[in-house]
C-alpha cells in the first residue's frame, strides 16, 4: 500500500478524523466530483479550496453514481484509481467515495466549515446549498479554468 492511500476513507473513518481536526480547532473545506481526468481545473479548484481552511476532505462520486450523472461510457477511471490520485495531492488531507448522486447525506454528516465548487454553479443550482446554511456553513464558488473539463478532453481525444 502506498502511504497516502491512507487518506482514502470510508464515510465513517472519515467522520472519526474530522472529529479530530475539530477538536484542534481545525476548519474543515469540502468540495466533491468525478475527477475522472485530472486536469488543470480540477488541480486550480482543488488548491482554492484548501486556501479556505485548513483540512481539504475531497467527496468523489463512485463509480456508480458517475454512470448515472454521465452515462454508460463513464467513469474512464476506476473509483478506486481516482481516489488513489487524489488522496496523493499535496493540497487533498482526505478522500471518500459516495454513492449518491449529489454529496447531501455525506455534508450533513461532516458539516464542514466550507463547501466549495467550480463557478460554473450558481449558488441557486446546488441541490446541496440548504443543507451547508443549515449548520451555518459556507458556500464558496471558484472561478473554473476556460476550456479545460474532462467532457472536452474526452472529445480531443476523439478527433484525428
Amino acid at each position: 500500500m502506498l502511504p497516502y492511500q491512507n487518506d482514502v476513507l470510508s464515510r465513517s473513518e472519515l467522520l472519526e478524523r474530522a472529529r479530530t481536526w475539530k477538536k484542534a480547532n481545525g476548519r474543515i473545506v469540502f468540495t466533491n466530483g468525478c475527477f475522472d481526468l485530472l486536469h488543470v481545473g480540477h488541480l486550480k479548484t482543488l488548491w482554492q479550496a484548501k486556501a479556505e481552511g485548513d483540512y481539504l476532505v475531497v467527496g468523489l462520486n463512485s463509480d456508480t453514481s458517475v454512470r448515472r450523472l454521465k452515462g454508460p461510457s463513464r467513469p474512464l477511471n476506476s473509483e478506486q484509481d481516482r481516489a488513489t490520485i487524489l488522496a496523493a495531492l499535496k493540497c487533498v488531507d482526505a478522500v471518500t467515495i459516495f454513492e449518491e448522486e449529489t454529496p447531501i447525506a455525506l455534508l450533513a454528516a461532516l458539516q464542514p466549515d466550507v463547501h466549495v465548487k467550480g463557478g460554473d454553479y450558481r449558488l441557486e443550482d446546488l441541490p446541496e446549498a440548504a443543507t451547508i446554511q443549515s449548520y451555518g456553513g459556507k458556500i464558496v464558488l471558484v472561478q473554473v479554468v476556460p476550456g479545460r473539463s474532462t467532457s472536452s478532453l474526452i472529445e480531443k481525444s476523439r478527433q484525428p
